[in-house]
């Protein structure tokens, strides 16, 4: 399995989904992430207003942030490997870097055409 790391830019709280303007990509982001634990795999995620030190100790992370500032952020490690910076991939993305059979894990996803029903009408 693998270790997957989060280092979020600072928010108000561990998810960032708190405040008067909640920025609709983070609760998406929040579910894949549990996606990813029920799979197996471990996640850590660390917030920079609420546990600094973490950015200080990742060596990788703090040299980032020393020369690009905290716009880089968010930064996704997986397995130490930085494969994300700036934006929240979506679980299909994730999905892939973790294990490429996962994706046929996932939930089937409707289409316009195909009706309610999956057969293209409605029953």
């Amino acid at each position: 399995m693998k270790t997957i790391q989060i280092y979020d830019k600072p928010m108000c709280c561990s998810t960032g989904v708190c405040g008067p303007e909640v920025d609709p990509v983070l609760p998406r982001f929040a579910a894949d992430l549990d996606w990813l634990r029920k799979q197996g795999h471990s996640v850590e995620r660390f917030n920079l207003a609420q546990q600094p030190a973490a950015f200080i100790e990742n060596k990788q992370i703090h040299a980032l942030i020393s020369t690009e500032g905290t716009d880089c952020l968010p930064v996704i490690l997986v397995d130490d490997q930085m494969l994300s910076r700036g934006e929240y991939p979506t679980r299909e993305v994730m999905a892939g870097w973790v294990d490429p059979s996962a994706r046929n894990q996932m939930l089937p996803m409707a289409t316009p055409d195909s009706g309610c029903c999956g057969g293209g009408s409605c029953c």
